[in-house]
């Protein structure tokens, strides 16, 4: 079979480039294609070295040959590293047209109820009028397709621009995307850190969001790989934290603020959200049991000297609400809706203030090959 240099080029435009938001043709990243015969050459240039980064670079191009052009092609992958010298390695978050402010919701453990929470505010800031999208960035346990009812919806794929994008899946007012919508209900996510790194890419940068003023980030519990992933990919305008009042929580809450606070970091913490402060039965709505402990997150936030944007109570209906797919958020006049507008009202509040002091997030400098080291206080 005769190859030919134009089906290779428009094989290699299906490859997106890690971090950039570009396929290979576009971030300039091919410089050379040679075919004789059956044999296809392809010279790259790379930004990074890291040994991951060249050979998912590698596998990207022969996949995209064999698949587009000729299965049989033998295909050679020539790869230069062309990093810059003598300057501390950055990881750039590049924007994302037409989404104003970008916060990541985050928690140092699970079981806190960060989902819940991120699902409720995504609501009330629709309900306040602003237009919102949220990304499950929790790929190992996503959540958003049940709690906005929406497991049987599928993004379809739009033209925008004559590229292909992935239209977010819309439900109360908030356009949603979720590593949930591409896998079965049983199916575990058995991925190492590139290939969810990878996924992630493409719901950030292949997605057709359109123009929105708030993109609610659900991230993983903990701190780790998927979250440097996040920041690398895109400018975060500012951080949420969710806890509980136990001191076990706590412990691992304040190193989800350390991690933002690091100066390779240097993400603005935007406040602390208590979750589960205290537990209200419906026959006695005046009456508070404090299970996990009294106003734990609240101290953190003081000690930290963060914001404290406000305390959910232990209540059935909010559990009910994800359960069934209709975030508490949309209830009325009812003492958890008010508590949640409270703490949304705080959210908006602050990712002001940070806009009008705080130039935007732009680039994080990663100071260790194993990302970031730990931070002493």
């Amino acid at each position: 079979m005769k190859l030919d240099k134009k089906d290779i080029l428009k094989a290699l435009e299906t490859i997106s480039v890690s971090g950039e938001g570009q396929n290979m043709i576009e971030a300039d990243v091919v410089t050379n294609v040679n075919i004789f015969g059956d044999e296809v050459e392809v010279d790259l240039v790379l930004k990074t070295p890291a040994m991951h980064i060249k050979k998912r670079a590698e596998v990207d191009v022969m996949k995209a040959i064999h698949k587009h052009v000729y299965e049989k092609a033998k295909v050679k992958v020539n790869i230069r590293v062309d990093a810059p010298k003598n300057k501390a390695p950055e990881i750039k978050g590049k924007p994302i047209p037409g989404i104003k402010n970008i916060v990541a919701v985050a928690s140092g453990k699970g079981g806190v109820g960060k989902s819940t929470v991120t699902a409720n505010l995504a609501v009330s800031l629709s309900k306040m009028g602003f237009k919102v999208g949220l990304l499950d960035a929790d790929i190992y346990g996503p959540s958003a397709t049940i709690m906005f009812d929406v497991e049987r919806e599928r993004p379809l794929s739009v033209n925008v621009d004559g590229k292909s994008k992935m239209k977010p899946v819309e439900n109360y007012g908030v356009k949603i995307l979720s590593i949930g919508f591409f896998t079965k209900p049983n199916q575990a996510v058995i991925w190492r850190g590139p290939m969810a790194a990878k996924a992630l890419n493409q719901m950030i940068f292949d997605a057709d969001w359109g123009e929105l003023d708030f993109l609610l980030v659900d991230l993983p519990p903990g701190t780790g790989d998927i979250h440097l992933s996040i920041m690398q990919s895109m400018p975060i305008t500012g951080a949420v934290i969710v806890s509980t009042p136990q001191n076990v929580a706590l412990a691992d809450a304040k190193k989800g603020v350390a991690m933002f606070q690091q100066e390779s970091i240097n993400v603005p913490v935007l406040g602390i959200i208590e979750n589960m402060a205290y537990f209200t039965p419906a026959e006695l709505p005046e009456n508070k049991y404090y299970i996990f402990g009294e106003k734990g997150a609240k101290n953190l936030a003081d000690d930290l000297e963060v914001p404290f944007l406000g305390e959910i109570p232990l209540v059935q209906s909010v559990r009910e609400a994800g359960d069934i797919g209709r975030p508490a958020a949309l209830q009325e006049d009812t003492p958890i809706a008010d508590a949640l507008k409270d703490i949304t009202r705080n959210v908006v509040e602050e990712t002001v203030k940070r806009n009008e002091n705080i130039p935007p997030t732009e680039a994080i400098k990663i100071t260790t090959m194993a990302g970031c080291s730990a931070v002493k206080k």
